[in-house]
């Protein structure tokens, strides 16, 4: 029962495969008598340099029969006529088979492994029969697409006679060309006789641009009676066998390709052959380039002798495949154009580590981007290129680990070295939109170690504030101020003043919450980089940043200038004066740059200073009122006593009579006034008001604040806590209880405001 169940999950599921890491000729092809070589390649692994290694022979039934392996064993049949080879250092071993015959054609497997079920690749050997040729008879074995000279000697007494090439065709031979000026229009531009001249007897055919449908036996004849010299040739043309070429998944490769001088000034190109004969352009001379190779694909200048070379970065799985080279003036593969081959296969067991391919900055922000490299090659020199795609894919290099910088970078880009960790870093600030495009890491060592990374430039803002330009006087201190949001709450944070060769770090004072971001909590940081006594050696770029352990993160740049103080001295410009001096710069970022000092823009406090202003024209009032002479107030304040005491004892006697009336007239009734609005409310009412008031949750109110760590988003919390103020409760009175004791504090009133009238008038 359990059987049948993992039989039903495995036809369900369909199995796991992984591709095996073993890679070899898919094809060879060979004639009799004749030897091969074939070549596997295995990943070079400490392991993978001591297993076993083994040639053997599929069988009907699917097995595989071993013929020779890496232990020394070597079958009969292959006794005295082959050998294994193994070279541990390249990560591949050879097969040597001499004295073919057409019994060894057939499938076989080369592999790793105890035995034929280990990693192991297909091959199929085809060998052919020999062609059968007449005595004297010269074999030409030329490449697709290259060139034959075909030599066709002759006797004196032929010297002035006709001379020509004829190709056998079925019964019958068909001619070429020949010394009059006839040229078979299979051959028309690519075809030419020459005659070396008499003193050498010795006419020449020379074909170009060859087509597998030229290959066949040919003969090239001196004359055209019974005298004449004839010669026989067979042309034979064959499909450039592939070079294999192994390398690792996100690595390099370099297509070397060499055609020949004769087709120097023709467009050249790389294809990738798809199904059937169809060989799509990859990139060509003439400014094609497929769009998955966007950014990632260098086509070198070529040469005088028609030779160039491809470089291919970031290797996918999708890579893997058989490319050509060739030359055409349409900048692809034609009939007749010269190539040549090469089978990639692309190894998933790469050692090379993941890099991000593409890095995204803001305007005004910055990039790092870490560049990987063989760590056996600690010593070699590491560069950084812009990728040109517009020039033909031209690499302009822009900093090295030697001190040199493009001058258009200075103060904006460096390189800077992790000894033993096997990466190195480039960090660009100052980004703008022309900053975008694609971008090469690579060192003077291992080429197959090339990496390419993308930069875009998305909206937003930096995450860093920092002043612009900053003028610093000679013999004073500076203090440059940097702002860091939330999120970079755990990361470190630093100064260092930028030069050719790196970024120096220089000491900085954390000193506390920044006001720059004003939703941001505690973990807002300023940190500040002073410089005490200023000297002209000061002046430069100073760059703020983030990283953590060896990874670094953002950073801004600020360029400080240094000049002698004025003979006007210098003015101390408080937080709270929102008027400019005519010199004073406003930056971008929300932050004013004064002489020595960059403090935050008034304007993120607008309203802590609409209060000082309303405050301090409350001062100015009350100053303008105690500025008046004491005679003045005096005597004001006495002819204001003498006329409003009379009119107001008669106006309170009126008031209190009223209120006596309506109070009893409303006994069990209270008054409440609002402002303007009056309304009659039973004080039961209000018995149970504290269950629908301001006050009535009694506990902790939160406010939610949202920051981000480390690329992870997170919700933190303030409480905020009320605390009710209690007051002792007092007994109720009734409107008339109240109305009579407002009447006693009355009489009270009058009779002390009468004494002080009779005494008379004091000052105030």
């Amino acid at each position: 029962m359990l059987l049948f169940v993992l039989t039903c999950l495995l036809a369900v599921f369909p199995a796991i495969s992984t591709k095996s890491p073993i890679f070899g000729p898919e094809e060879v092809n060979s004639v009799e008598g004749n030897s091969v070589s074939i070549t596997c390649y295995y990943p070079p692994t400490s392991v993978n340099r001591h297993t076993r290694k083994y040639w053997c022979r599929q069988g009907a039934r699917g097995g595989c029969i071993t013929l020779i392996s890496s232990e020394g064993y070597v079958s009969s049949k292959y006794a005295g006529r082959a050998n294994l080879t193994n070279f541990p250092e390249n990560g591949t071993f050879v097969v040597n088979i001499a004295q073919l015959s057409q019994d060894d054609s057939g499938r076989y497997k080369c592999g790793l492994g105890i035995n034929s079920r280990g990693l192991s690749f297909d091959v199929s050997l085809e060998v052919s029969q020999g062609p059968g040729l007449l005595n004297d008879t010269k074999v030409y074995t030329v490449d697709l697409g290259r060139t034959v000279t075909i030599n066709c000697p002759f006797k004196t007494e032929n010297a002035q006679k006709r001379k020509s090439l004829y190709k056998q065709i079925g019964l019958y031979p068909v001619l070429v060309i020949d010394s009059s000026g006839y040229v078979n229009p299979n051959y028309t531009g690519r075809i030419r006789l020459d005659i070396q001249g008499t003193g050498q007897l010795l006419f020449s055919v020379v074909i170009n641009q060859l087509r597998l449908s030229d290959a066949g036996q040919y003969l090239c004849q001196a004359g055209d009676d019974s005298n004449s010299n004839k010669k026989n040739a067979d042309l034979q043309v064959l499909k450039p066998e592939p070079e294999l070429v192994y390398e690792d998944l996100r690595g390099s490769v370099t297509f070397h390709c060499a055609l020949g001088p004769e087709v120097a000034n023709v467009a050249k190109f790389l294809c990738r052959q798809s199904s059937g004969e169809n060989c799509d352009v990859v990139v060509n001379t003439l400014g094609k380039r497929a769009p998955a190779f966007e950014g990632r694909i260098l086509l070198n200048p070529q040469d005088k002798d028609g030779s160039f070379s491809v470089v291919i970065t970031g290797l996918r799985k999708e890579d893997a495949g058989r490319y050509l080279c060739g030359a055409h003036s349409d900048g692809q593969l034609q009939e007749g154009s010269p190539i040549q081959a090469w089978q990639l296969f692309v190894n998933e067991e790469s050692t090379i580590p993941r890099s991000p391919t593409v890095v995204k900055g803001v305007a005004g922000g910055s990039v790092a981007v870490l560049c990987p490299y063989n760590r056996k090659e600690s010593k070699s020199i590491k560069y950084w290129c812009l990728w040109e795609g517009a020039q033909n894919g031209r690499c302009p290099l822009l900093v090295d680990s030697e001190g040199w910088v493009k001058a258009q970078y200075e103060g904006r880009l460096s390189l800077l070295e992790e000894p033993g960790n096997g990466t190195f870093t480039v960090i660009l600030n100052q980004l703008t939109s022309r900053d975008a495009g694609f971008y090469w890491c690579l060192t003077n060592g291992d080429t197959l170690w090339r990496t390419t990374v993308e930069i875009k430039i998305i909206e937003g803002e930096p995450n860093l504030k920092v002043p612009g330009n900053v003028t610093a006087v000679l013999g004073e201190t500076l203090k440059v101020p940097c702002h860091f949001p939330c999120k970079f709450s755990s990361y470190e944070k630093y100064w260092c003043k930028w030069n050719n060769t790196g970024c120096q770090a220089l000491p900085s004072q954390d000193e506390g919450p920044s006001k720059a971001f004003v939703n941001c909590d505690e973990n807002s940081r300023l940190v500040s980089l002073t410089l005490n006594l200023v000297t002209r050696a000061d002046e430069g770029w100073y760059w703020c940043g983030v990283k953590q352990g060896h990874f670094y993160g953002e950073t801004a740049a600020v360029y400080v200038a240094v000049e002698e103080r004025k003979a006007a001295g210098s003015r101390d410009v408080s937080l709270a004066k929102a008027d400019a001096a005519p010199d004073e710069k406003v930056l971008d970022s929300g932050f004013r740059e004064i002489e020595n000092k960059a403090i935050q823009d008034p304007r993120l406090f607008a309203e802590e200073k609409a209060v000082a202003d309303t405050r301090d024209q409350a001062d100015g009032s009350r100053a303008s009122v105690d500025s008046g002479s004491s005679e003045e107030q005096g005597g004001s304040s006495r002819a204001l006593v003498s006329t409003l005491v009379p009119l107001g004892l008669v106006l309170a006697v009126g008031a209190v009579a009223v209120g006596v009336a309506r109070a009893r007239h409303r006994k069990n009734v209270d008054r409440v006034s609002i402002r303007s609005y009056r309304t009659d409310i039973s004080m039961s009412d209000f018995e149970n008001s504290r269950e629908f008031g301001a006050n009535d949750n009694m506990g902790a109110s939160s406010i939610t604040q949202e920051t981000s760590l480390g690329g992870k988003e997170e919700f933190v919390a303030t409480t905020e806590s009320t605390t009710e103020t209690k007051e002792p409760k007092k007994a109720k009175r009734s409107s008339k209880e109240e109305a009579e004791m407002a009447y006693k504090d009355f009489l009270l009133q009058s009779s002390t405001v009468a004494a002080e009238a009779q005494d008379g008038p004091q000052e105030a």
